[in-house]
Protein backbone atom coordinates (compact mmCIF):
# COMPACT_ATOMS: atom_id res chain seq x y z
CA UNK A 1 0.00 0.00 0.00
CA UNK A 2 1.38 3.43 -0.96
CA UNK A 3 2.26 5.77 1.88
CA UNK A 4 -0.29 8.52 2.33
CA UNK A 5 0.96 11.98 3.27
CA UNK A 6 -1.34 13.38 5.93
CA UNK A 7 0.39 16.64 6.97
CA UNK A 8 2.66 18.90 4.93
CA UNK A 9 4.51 22.00 6.06
CA UNK A 10 5.95 24.17 3.28
CA UNK A 11 8.35 27.01 4.19
CA UNK A 12 6.54 27.63 7.47
CA UNK A 13 7.90 30.50 9.52
CA UNK A 14 6.70 31.83 12.88
CA UNK A 15 7.62 35.21 14.32
CA UNK A 16 6.69 36.58 17.75
CA UNK A 17 7.25 40.30 18.40
CA UNK A 18 9.79 40.51 15.60
CA UNK A 19 11.71 37.45 16.80
CA UNK A 20 11.73 34.39 14.50
CA UNK A 21 11.10 31.20 16.48
CA UNK A 22 10.65 28.91 13.44
CA UNK A 23 12.70 29.22 10.24
CA UNK A 24 11.36 27.77 6.97
CA UNK A 25 10.08 24.45 8.29
CA UNK A 26 9.51 21.84 5.56
CA UNK A 27 8.36 18.29 6.20
CA UNK A 28 5.83 15.62 5.30
CA UNK A 29 4.07 13.41 7.84
CA UNK A 30 2.80 10.03 6.63
CA UNK A 31 -0.31 8.25 7.87
CA UNK A 32 0.08 5.66 10.63
CA UNK A 33 3.60 6.48 11.84
CA UNK A 34 4.99 7.66 15.18
CA UNK A 35 6.90 10.93 14.72
CA UNK A 36 8.86 12.80 17.37
CA UNK A 37 9.92 16.43 17.49
CA UNK A 38 13.04 16.36 19.66
CA UNK A 39 15.08 19.24 20.98
CA UNK A 40 15.94 21.43 23.96
CA UNK A 41 13.50 23.90 25.54
CA UNK A 42 12.76 26.87 23.32
CA UNK A 43 13.78 25.20 20.04
CA UNK A 44 10.28 25.55 18.49
CA UNK A 45 8.90 21.99 18.75
CA UNK A 46 5.72 22.93 20.69
CA UNK A 47 5.17 25.84 18.28
CA UNK A 48 5.02 23.32 15.39
CA UNK A 49 2.42 21.32 17.32
CA UNK A 50 0.35 24.46 17.95
CA UNK A 51 0.54 25.40 14.25
CA UNK A 52 -0.74 21.96 13.20
CA UNK A 53 -3.53 22.12 15.81
CA UNK A 54 -4.52 25.66 14.75
CA UNK A 55 -3.87 27.26 18.15
CA UNK A 56 -1.24 29.50 16.52
CA UNK A 57 -1.13 31.08 13.05
CA UNK A 58 1.89 30.76 10.77
CA UNK A 59 3.65 34.03 9.86
CA UNK A 60 4.59 32.58 6.46
CA UNK A 61 4.21 29.34 4.55
CA UNK A 62 1.55 26.69 4.04
CA UNK A 63 0.18 23.95 6.29
CA UNK A 64 -1.82 21.17 4.66
CA UNK A 65 -3.83 18.33 6.21
CA UNK A 66 -4.84 15.60 3.76
CA UNK A 67 -3.80 17.84 0.88
CA UNK A 68 -6.00 20.80 1.91
CA UNK A 69 -4.54 24.11 3.07
CA UNK A 70 -5.65 24.67 6.69
CA UNK A 71 -3.89 27.96 7.53
CA UNK A 72 -7.27 29.66 8.07
CA UNK A 73 -9.20 26.61 9.35
CA UNK A 74 -10.12 26.90 13.08
CA UNK A 75 -8.87 24.21 15.53
CA UNK A 76 -12.27 22.54 15.97
CA UNK A 77 -12.53 21.98 12.20
CA UNK A 78 -9.15 20.21 11.89
CA UNK A 79 -8.96 16.40 12.04
CA UNK A 80 -6.34 16.48 14.79
CA UNK A 81 -6.55 16.18 18.58
CA UNK A 82 -4.06 17.24 21.25
CA UNK A 83 -2.96 15.64 24.51
CA UNK A 84 -1.46 18.42 26.62
CA UNK A 85 1.39 18.26 29.12
CA UNK A 86 -1.00 18.77 32.05
CA UNK A 87 -3.66 16.51 30.38
CA UNK A 88 -6.29 19.34 30.71
CA UNK A 89 -8.93 16.94 32.11
CA UNK A 90 -12.15 18.34 33.58
CA UNK A 91 -11.82 17.87 37.37
CA UNK A 92 -15.59 18.16 37.97
CA UNK A 93 -16.36 15.31 35.56
CA UNK A 94 -15.76 11.59 36.14
CA UNK A 95 -13.76 9.41 33.73
CA UNK A 96 -16.78 8.53 31.57
CA UNK A 97 -17.92 12.13 31.13
CA UNK A 98 -14.39 13.34 30.36
CA UNK A 99 -14.02 10.78 27.57
CA UNK A 100 -17.55 11.28 26.25
CA UNK A 101 -17.26 15.08 26.20
CA UNK A 102 -16.37 15.48 22.50
CA UNK A 103 -19.08 13.07 21.36
CA UNK A 104 -21.66 14.78 23.59
CA UNK A 105 -20.87 18.11 21.91
CA UNK A 106 -21.65 16.45 18.57
CA UNK A 107 -25.01 15.37 20.05
CA UNK A 108 -24.53 11.73 19.04
CA UNK A 109 -27.12 9.17 20.26
CA UNK A 110 -26.54 8.11 23.87
CA UNK A 111 -26.23 4.42 22.92
CA UNK A 112 -23.49 5.19 20.39
CA UNK A 113 -21.61 7.36 22.88
CA UNK A 114 -21.87 4.60 25.49
CA UNK A 115 -20.55 1.96 23.13
CA UNK A 116 -17.61 4.10 21.94
CA UNK A 117 -16.62 5.15 25.48
CA UNK A 118 -16.54 1.51 26.59
CA UNK A 119 -14.51 0.47 23.52
CA UNK A 120 -12.04 3.31 24.11
CA UNK A 121 -11.70 2.51 27.82
CA UNK A 122 -10.86 -1.06 26.86
CA UNK A 123 -8.26 0.17 24.39
CA UNK A 124 -6.41 2.20 27.05
CA UNK A 125 -6.90 -0.59 29.66
CA UNK A 126 -9.25 1.36 31.93
CA UNK A 127 -12.39 -0.77 31.69
CA UNK A 128 -14.34 -0.48 34.95
CA UNK A 129 -13.03 3.03 35.70
CA UNK A 130 -16.06 4.83 34.19
CA UNK A 131 -17.32 6.30 37.48
CA UNK A 132 -13.95 7.20 39.01
CA UNK A 133 -13.28 10.85 39.78
CA UNK A 134 -10.18 12.35 38.16
CA UNK A 135 -8.51 13.09 41.53
CA UNK A 136 -8.79 9.39 42.40
CA UNK A 137 -6.53 8.38 39.49
CA UNK A 138 -2.76 8.00 39.35
CA UNK A 139 -0.70 10.10 36.92
CA UNK A 140 -0.51 7.25 34.43
CA UNK A 141 -4.27 6.64 34.61
CA UNK A 142 -4.98 10.34 34.10
CA UNK A 143 -2.76 10.27 31.06
CA UNK A 144 -4.66 7.33 29.61
CA UNK A 145 -7.96 9.18 30.17
CA UNK A 146 -6.50 12.16 28.26
CA UNK A 147 -5.47 9.86 25.39
CA UNK A 148 -8.89 8.15 25.42
CA UNK A 149 -10.65 11.53 25.25
CA UNK A 150 -8.49 12.47 22.27
CA UNK A 151 -8.74 9.21 20.29
CA UNK A 152 -12.49 8.68 20.76
CA UNK A 153 -13.03 11.42 18.17
CA UNK A 154 -11.08 9.29 15.67
CA UNK A 155 -8.62 12.02 14.63
CA UNK A 156 -6.29 11.56 11.69
CA UNK A 157 -3.44 12.81 13.85
CA UNK A 158 -2.83 12.80 17.60
CA UNK A 159 -0.53 15.57 18.87
CA UNK A 160 1.20 14.88 22.19
CA UNK A 161 2.97 17.77 23.95
CA UNK A 162 5.47 16.25 26.44
CA UNK A 163 2.69 14.15 28.03
CA UNK A 164 5.10 11.97 30.06
CA UNK A 165 7.18 14.73 31.65
CA UNK A 166 5.25 14.81 34.95
CA UNK A 167 5.52 11.04 35.55
CA UNK A 168 8.15 9.28 37.64
CA UNK A 169 10.84 7.28 35.81
CA UNK A 170 9.26 3.81 36.17
CA UNK A 171 5.79 4.97 35.11
CA UNK A 172 7.27 7.05 32.33
CA UNK A 173 9.00 3.95 30.91
CA UNK A 174 5.79 1.90 31.22
CA UNK A 175 3.80 4.61 29.42
CA UNK A 176 6.33 4.71 26.58
CA UNK A 177 5.50 1.07 25.83
CA UNK A 178 1.76 1.70 26.23
CA UNK A 179 1.73 4.75 23.97
CA UNK A 180 3.63 2.91 21.26
CA UNK A 181 1.25 -0.07 21.51
CA UNK A 182 -1.84 2.18 21.36
CA UNK A 183 -0.44 3.97 18.31
CA UNK A 184 0.26 0.69 16.50
CA UNK A 185 -3.13 -0.76 17.42
CA UNK A 186 -5.04 2.30 16.20
CA UNK A 187 -2.89 3.08 13.19
CA UNK A 188 -3.31 6.79 13.97
CA UNK A 189 -0.43 9.16 13.20
CA UNK A 190 1.21 10.35 16.43
CA UNK A 191 3.34 13.52 16.61
CA UNK A 192 5.10 13.53 19.94
CA UNK A 193 7.08 16.41 21.47
CA UNK A 194 9.90 15.69 23.92
CA UNK A 195 13.32 16.93 25.04
CA UNK A 196 14.20 13.39 26.22
CA UNK A 197 16.42 11.67 23.64
CA UNK A 198 16.02 8.19 25.15
CA UNK A 199 12.24 8.57 24.91
CA UNK A 200 12.51 9.63 21.27
CA UNK A 201 14.83 6.76 20.34
CA UNK A 202 12.62 4.18 22.08
CA UNK A 203 9.27 5.20 20.63
CA UNK A 204 9.67 6.76 17.20
CA UNK A 205 9.51 5.64 13.60
CA UNK A 206 10.98 8.99 12.59
CA UNK A 207 12.64 11.81 14.53
CA UNK A 208 12.99 15.50 13.71
CA UNK A 209 15.88 16.95 15.74
CA UNK A 210 15.38 20.68 16.33
CA UNK A 211 17.66 23.50 17.41
CA UNK A 212 16.93 27.25 17.51
CA UNK A 213 13.87 27.05 15.28
CA UNK A 214 15.45 24.81 12.64
CA UNK A 215 15.05 21.11 11.87
CA UNK A 216 18.74 20.22 11.84
CA UNK A 217 18.36 16.51 11.04
CA UNK A 218 15.57 14.02 10.45
CA UNK A 219 15.61 10.26 10.12
CA UNK A 220 14.96 6.94 11.80
CA UNK A 221 16.24 6.56 15.39
CA UNK A 222 19.09 4.32 14.13
CA UNK A 223 20.08 6.85 11.41
CA UNK A 224 20.10 9.77 13.84
CA UNK A 225 22.10 7.87 16.44
CA UNK A 226 24.63 6.24 14.09
CA UNK A 227 25.01 9.12 11.61
CA UNK A 228 24.63 12.45 13.47
CA UNK A 229 25.02 15.38 11.10
CA UNK A 230 26.86 17.73 13.47
CA UNK A 231 28.17 18.23 17.01
CA UNK A 232 24.79 19.41 18.32
CA UNK A 233 22.99 16.22 17.18
CA UNK A 234 25.84 13.94 18.29
CA UNK A 235 25.87 15.54 21.75
CA UNK A 236 22.10 15.73 22.09
CA UNK A 237 21.42 12.13 21.01
CA UNK A 238 23.33 10.04 23.53
CA UNK A 239 26.87 10.38 24.86
CA UNK A 240 29.63 11.11 22.37
CA UNK A 241 33.38 11.43 22.16
CA UNK A 242 34.05 14.19 19.61
CA UNK A 243 37.60 15.10 18.54
CA UNK A 244 38.96 17.28 15.70
CA UNK A 245 40.31 15.47 12.67
CA UNK A 246 41.38 15.78 9.05
CA UNK A 247 40.07 13.75 6.12
CA UNK A 248 42.98 11.97 4.43
CA UNK A 249 41.02 10.42 1.55
CA UNK A 250 37.80 8.44 1.08
CA UNK A 251 37.52 5.91 3.89
CA UNK A 252 40.55 7.26 5.78
CA UNK A 253 40.62 9.93 8.50
CA UNK A 254 43.30 11.31 10.78
CA UNK A 255 42.77 12.22 14.44
CA UNK A 256 44.89 12.20 17.63
CA UNK A 257 47.94 12.16 15.38
CA UNK A 258 47.13 8.82 13.67
CA UNK A 259 45.37 7.66 10.53
CA UNK A 260 42.40 5.29 10.77
CA UNK A 261 40.23 3.49 8.26
CA UNK A 262 36.59 4.61 8.40
CA UNK A 263 33.39 4.21 6.36
CA UNK A 264 32.92 7.86 5.34
CA UNK A 265 33.53 9.25 1.87
CA UNK A 266 32.72 12.24 -0.32
CA UNK A 267 34.77 14.67 1.81
CA UNK A 268 37.63 16.71 0.31
CA UNK A 269 41.09 15.35 1.24
CA UNK A 270 42.71 17.68 3.77
CA UNK A 271 39.35 19.03 4.96
CA UNK A 272 39.03 19.70 8.70
CA UNK A 273 36.32 17.49 10.23
CA UNK A 274 35.01 16.30 13.58
CA UNK A 275 35.17 12.62 14.51
CA UNK A 276 32.58 10.87 16.71
CA UNK A 277 33.12 7.64 18.64
CA UNK A 278 30.31 6.49 20.91
CA UNK A 279 31.35 5.35 24.43
CA UNK A 280 29.77 1.90 23.98
CA UNK A 281 31.81 1.36 20.78
CA UNK A 282 35.14 1.70 22.60
CA UNK A 283 36.54 -1.55 23.98
CA UNK A 284 39.01 -1.70 26.86
CA UNK A 285 42.09 -3.67 25.91
CA UNK A 286 45.83 -3.86 26.59
CA UNK A 287 48.08 -0.93 25.72
CA UNK A 288 49.73 -3.05 23.00
CA UNK A 289 46.42 -3.90 21.31
CA UNK A 290 44.81 -0.48 21.69
CA UNK A 291 44.42 1.93 18.78
CA UNK A 292 44.44 4.66 21.44
CA UNK A 293 45.97 4.79 24.90
CA UNK A 294 44.31 6.74 27.72
CA UNK A 295 45.01 7.24 31.39
CA UNK A 296 41.92 6.35 33.50
CA UNK A 297 40.81 9.36 35.53
CA UNK A 298 37.37 8.45 36.95
CA UNK A 299 35.02 5.46 37.01
CA UNK A 300 31.33 5.26 37.92
CA UNK A 301 29.16 2.14 38.10
CA UNK A 302 25.95 2.74 36.13
CA UNK A 303 24.19 -0.58 36.80
CA UNK A 304 24.60 -2.19 33.38
CA UNK A 305 28.10 -0.83 32.72
CA UNK A 306 31.00 1.17 34.12
CA UNK A 307 31.32 4.73 32.85
CA UNK A 308 35.06 5.36 32.56
CA UNK A 309 36.67 8.71 31.78
CA UNK A 310 40.26 8.79 30.54
CA UNK A 311 42.60 11.25 28.81
CA UNK A 312 45.02 10.64 25.95
CA UNK A 313 48.48 12.24 25.78
CA UNK A 314 47.05 15.24 23.87
CA UNK A 315 44.58 15.93 26.67
CA UNK A 316 41.47 14.72 24.78
CA UNK A 317 38.79 13.33 27.10
CA UNK A 318 37.43 9.85 26.28
CA UNK A 319 34.31 8.30 27.79
CA UNK A 320 34.01 4.51 27.69
CA UNK A 321 30.99 2.36 28.60
CA UNK A 322 32.29 -1.07 29.52
CA UNK A 323 31.23 -4.13 31.49
CA UNK A 324 34.92 -4.45 32.44
CA UNK A 325 36.29 -2.56 35.40
CA UNK A 326 39.33 -0.31 34.95
CA UNK A 327 41.89 0.89 37.46
CA UNK A 328 42.07 4.62 38.18
CA UNK A 329 45.47 6.11 37.39
CA UNK A 330 46.48 3.26 35.02
CA UNK A 331 46.94 3.45 31.26
CA UNK A 332 44.61 1.29 29.13
CA UNK A 333 44.21 0.66 25.42
CA UNK A 334 41.01 1.49 23.52
CA UNK A 335 40.04 -0.56 20.48
CA UNK A 336 37.37 0.18 17.85
CA UNK A 337 36.56 -0.79 14.26
CA UNK A 338 36.20 1.39 11.12
CA UNK A 339 32.38 1.31 11.31
CA UNK A 340 32.53 2.75 14.86
CA UNK A 341 34.09 5.96 13.48
CA UNK A 342 31.67 8.61 12.24
CA UNK A 343 33.09 11.65 10.44
CA UNK A 344 31.17 14.96 10.48
CA UNK A 345 31.85 17.87 8.14
CA UNK A 346 31.81 21.33 9.68
CA UNK A 347 28.62 23.26 8.81
CA UNK A 348 27.16 20.59 6.50
CA UNK A 349 23.42 20.94 5.85
CA UNK A 350 21.06 17.97 5.96
CA UNK A 351 20.57 18.18 2.16
CA UNK A 352 24.35 18.06 1.56
CA UNK A 353 24.72 15.25 4.09
CA UNK A 354 21.98 13.15 2.45
CA UNK A 355 23.41 13.74 -1.04
CA UNK A 356 26.89 12.71 0.10
CA UNK A 357 25.52 9.60 1.82
CA UNK A 358 23.65 8.57 -1.35
CA UNK A 359 26.69 9.12 -3.58
CA UNK A 360 29.01 6.80 -1.65
CA UNK A 361 26.34 4.18 -0.95
CA UNK A 362 25.64 3.68 -4.66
Amino acid sequence: MANHTIITMENVKKTYDGQTVLHDINFEIEKGKFYTLLGPSGCGKTTILRLIAGFTDASNGTIKINGEVVNDVPPNKRTVNTVFQDYALFPHMNVYDNIAFGLSLKKLPKAEIDQRVKETLKLVQLSGYENREIHELSGGQQQRVAIARAIINEPDVLLLDEPLSALDLKLRTDMQYELREIQQRLGITFIFVTHDQEEALAMSDWIFVMDKGHIVQSGSPVDIYDEPINRFVADFIGESNIVPGTMVEDYKVQFVGKQFECEDAGITPGEKVEVVLRPEDLELTSIEKGKLVVKVDTQLFRGVHYEIIGYDEDGNEWMVHSTKKAEIGRNVGLDFSPNDIHVMRLGETEEEFDARLESYEE
